[in-house]
């Protein structure tokens, strides 16, 4: 729901005090944790509260199949305070994150798993390190990254969108190409919704669309190779190359704050990531990868 505050001096120190953890220490389920289990889930709400008057909704949904699941890794271990500072710092002060794990609906035990909309460090840090890391996958060349956007379009409310009108953030890391269809077996079997017929995915992205700008972070230039070319005719230029899955939380943070207009452009995103002391190669990556975005016109968010 977004209750709770947040501290980012306690947030950094809950993941330093891990960052030399086995993986298995720090992700301990080995099944989805029943809490995350989207089926029956009506709704996932973000709501304003006395504490957060301005509620701003974001979904970070992660792949979480083979080598994808390092990084929830990366983000519990080391980088996922920083992007609840660099939106705070950039003026979005209530972020709400809902964190999301997907996989392949025809081969893994736990395809979507799905969490709540926080705002407290020790809130989104529990339903980040609640999901379980399958790293299945299957020798098919997808993963089931349709259903995540399909939980996010039609399963999520928010204040953000129904009080102000302002569209949440949906960010989905992968590697591979998407199905073609939101498959109706698998949205009965995973969520219980009752669909008759498969959904074709440029339908589940328009319904996405109404109430979220969504983007899809590919985690470095090999592997866009893979999947850049088929993930473009769906999502166009919201189609986001890193170099490092390391930048994915700066990269998402930046992507947000421009679309607000809470940083007015590159320039100045970059002079306030080398003033937050980012390395002169993190900012020079961090900039590559958002500034096809940044430059392109667009209308009030």
């Amino acid at each position: 729901m977004g209750y709770g505050s947040y501290s980012h001096e306690a947030h950094r120190a809950m993941t330093e005090a891990r960052s030399e953890l086995p993986p298995q220490e720090v992700f301990k389920q080995r099944a989805c944790h029943p809490r995350m289990d989207p089926f029956g889930v009506k709704l996932r709400e973000s709501r304003d509260s006395a504490a957060h008057p301005n509620s701003l909704a974001v979904v970070m949904s992660l792949d979480v199949t083979g080598s994808m699941g390092n990084i929830p890794e990366i983000l519990a271990r080391k980088t996922f305070p920083s992007f609840m500072k660099d939106l705070m710092d950039a003026g979005i002060t209530d972020p709400q994150v809902l964190f999301m794990a997907v996989g392949d609906a025809d081969y893994d035990r736990a395809p979507l798993q799905v969490g709540q909309f926080e705002s407290s460090e020790q809130q989104m840090d529990q339903w980040l390190t609640w999901m379980f890391l399958e790293r299945g996958g299957g020798p098919n060349p997808s993963e089931s990254y349709e259903l995540g956007m399909y939980f996010a379009a039609e399963h999520t409310a928010m204040d953000c969108f129904e009080k102000r009108g302002k569209k949440g953030y949906f960010f989905m890391t992968g590697d591979e190409p998407p199905f073609e269809e939101v498959a109706a077996r698998h949205v009965t079997k995973l969520i219980g919704d009752s669909m008759k017929d498969n959904q074709p995915i440029y339908q589940t992205v328009k319904r996405l669309e109404r109430t979220f700008h969504p983007f899809f972070l590919i985690p470095d230039q090999r592997r866009r190779g893979y999947c850049e070319e088929i993930w473009r005719i769906v999502l166009d230029d919201r189609v986001i190359c890193m170099d490092d899955a390391a930048d994915t939380c700066d990269v998402a943070a930046a992507l947000v704050a421009l679309t607000e207009r809470a940083v007015p452009h590159l320039d100045a995103l970059g002079k306030r990531l080398r003033d937050a002391g980012k390395p002169a190669e993190r900012v020079k990556s961090i900039l590559k990868a958002v500034e096809p975005w940044a430059r392109k016109p667009r209308d009030t968010p």
